[in-house]
């Protein structure tokens, strides 16, 4: 019924979009149509130069990055890659090739300058979720309601129907499993590396300005999440940073200023978290780089999901 409503007020041209500040709760659902819109761990012995160096400046500070090759790690059999991406300066928010289809949220564009750091290759699979977490899709479903349908289910498959508390919680027990220091990217490191990094080229979704060769959306998802690594990659090598899972970032959520910024962690507090990305349900609008979601930290549903940093 969710559905048939959904089509009808499309064809109809009276579905629309608001800024996240004014969604009463999910974010990513009231964006769905864009308006159109002991377990070990093991690094990769062929990949050298594989240690790093933690460097704490405040609370806002990441651990900084010394070499420049991709990670491989294997916890409880289930292996996972984190690819290297080297600091830069970018223009984050509604750019030049994305201010025609952006949201008020997203201005102003503004530059922001980052550290090095990794990102996930993939969004979370659900394999690696039940290494660590020990729960399955379906049991991370029935928390929301056993009557809810799965969207798409096996080892491969990226987790979903996970809150960013949950979140926070698979990070602390995978750095206590494997000695790492895992986290969630930081807005601006999602979208810098969404971008493509310093080897951007400038594209609307994340690798391409044709969503559907990166991207399962609305429009060829066959209302379901797919396995990842099933489209192409970005220019850094990232697969599915448009569409498939929104994906749950570190900060709260809040406006964005004209000024420059290093390494920015977001506003100091607030009452929901950022996520990025889109997912299988959204438009091309919902699934651009630059767009923005947000919702409660406890907020469950079967779209969101999670990308690891490091």
């Amino acid at each position: 019924m969710k559905t048939e409503i959904k089509n009808i007020l499309l064809l109809l041209g009276i579905l629309t979009c608001f800024s996240c500040a004014t969604m009463p709760q999910s974010g990513l659902r009231n964006r769905l149509p864009g308006i159109n819109k002991e377990g070990t761990m093991q690094i990769n012995k062929s990949t050298p130069n594989s240690d790093i160096t933690k460097k704490i400046e405040g609370a806002s500070s990441q651990p900084s990055v010394t070499q420049s090759s991709n990670k491989t790690f294997t916890v409880r059999g289930v292996t996972f890659a984190m690819v290297y991406v080297q600091g830069g300066t970018f223009q984050m928010g509604a750019t030049s090739e994305l201010e025609s289809d952006s949201f008020d949220d997203e201005k102003p564009s503004h530059s922001v300058t980052l550290s090095s750091y990794y990102i996930g290759e993939t969004e979370v699979t659900q394999g690696l979720w039940e290494a660590v977490m020990g729960t399955t899709v379906s049991q991370q479903r029935d928390k929301k309601s056993k009557t809810w349908p799965l969207y798409g289910e096996g080892v491969n498959y990226p987790m979903y129907f996970i809150t960013w508390d949950e979140c926070k919680t698979f990070v602390s027990q995978l750095n206590s499993l494997t000695g790492q220091h895992f986290r969630l990217p930081t807005e601006a490191e999602w979208e810098f590396a969404a971008r493509g990094g310093n080897k951007s080229k400038h594209y609307k979704y994340s690798g391409s300005n044709t969503l559907s060769t990166v991207a399962w959306c609305h429009d060829n998802s066959d209302k379901s999440t797919h396995p990842v690594k099933a489209k192409i990659a970005n220019e850094l090598g990232l697969y599915d940073m448009s569409g498939n899972v929104s994906e749950w970032c570190e900060d709260w959520y809040g406006s964005y200023s004209s000024g420059s910024q290093t390494n920015p962690a977001g506003p100091s507090s607030g009452s929901k978290r950022v996520s990025r990305g889109g997912c299988w349900e959204n438009y091309e609008r919902g699934c651009r780089v630059s767009c923005r979601y947000c919702d409660t930290p406890d907020y469950r549903i079967d779209c969101h999901g999670l990308r690891l940093a490091l």
